[in-house]
């Protein structure tokens, strides 16, 4: 079921940004620089990934653990755990969004981060569609998210949701989506220049994942190559802005201008 037996359902931290991913390490490839550069301005900062990465090719649960804790202090984000979502199979189901939805409700970010909705794992599409569904069910006022299934509890076969996971109702203003890797023209790139090696750095904290080794070697870009694509990427969306370096999003709704003189980018 969704809950880790060890999250906190803590009340003294709020999100003005939640980056919602997949899985371990995710956050860090798609929009680690914005979290720092976010975290720079003085704004709180959290994760929330969704597996524990029990399926992938590369490293156990436990390191994947603690190489997000790892990350976690390198972005500066001040709240991050991961659900039990099934790695490998995440589904758009009524106990996952309740899962998500009460995460939202307890942390109350004003921006939500979410995939692209279109993407080769099918687990990245899926985490789209159902990040943006549970935001929604978050805002229900009349919605009881601590006791909409079960007389109060999301019951699994070793865990016990109680109904103090609820929270008043909330829902995000914004959600854009992270398409680093998706064949996308972007709405917007943030310049992510000052914080290129510390994504870096955050990404190099999964060393299960990104150091040589013989388990997924011909799947696996190797350690020495991973700067140099990565870099190239960040150059290459920051090119498109005009910086140096960029990380790209996609909103679905259109944008507001107030005042034409102040558009940023130069057009020629």
């Amino acid at each position: 079921m969704p809950f880790s037996e060890s999250m906190p359902a803590t009340d003294d931290f709020r999100a003005h940004v939640l980056a919602i991913a997949a899985h371990r390490d995710d956050v860090e490839q798609t929009c680690g620089g914005t979290l720092l550069r976010m975290a720079a301005r003085g704004l709180r900062t959290a994760i929330l990934d969704l597996t524990q990465g029990e399926s992938g090719t590369r490293g156990a649960v436990e390191d994947r653990a603690r190489e997000a804790a790892e990350a976690k202090k390198i972005l500066g984000v001040g709240w991050r755990e991961a659900l039990t979502v099934p790695d490998g199979a995440i589904e758009n189901t009524l106990a996952n969004r309740l899962a998500i939805a009460r995460i939202v409700r307890l942390l109350r970010p004003r921006v939500v981060i979410l995939p692209y909705w279109r993407a080769r794992h099918p687990d990245h599409a899926v985490a789209a569609t159902l990040g943006y569904d549970a935001c929604f069910l978050a805002g229900l006022k009349k919605f009881e998210t601590g006791s909409a299934i079960r007389g109060g509890e999301i019951r699994g076969p070793q865990e016990t949701i109680p109904a103090s996971w609820g929270g008043e109702p909330h829902r995000p203003f914004k959600i854009v989506y992270a398409s680093l890797y998706a064949d996308v023209r972007p709405s917007f790139v943030v310049d992510i220049t000052p914080f290129i090696e510390q994504r870096h750095l955050a990404l190099m904290a999964y060393r299960s994942q990104y150091a040589n080794q013989s388990a997924g070697g011909g799947l696996f870009v190797r350690e020495e190559e991973i700067r140099e694509r990565t870099f190239a990427e960040a150059r290459h969306y920051g090119q498109l802005a005009g910086v140096r370096y960029g990380e790209p999003f996609v909103q679905k709704e259109v944008g507001l201008v107030d005042d034409l003189t102040l558009l940023p980018v130069q057009s020629m």
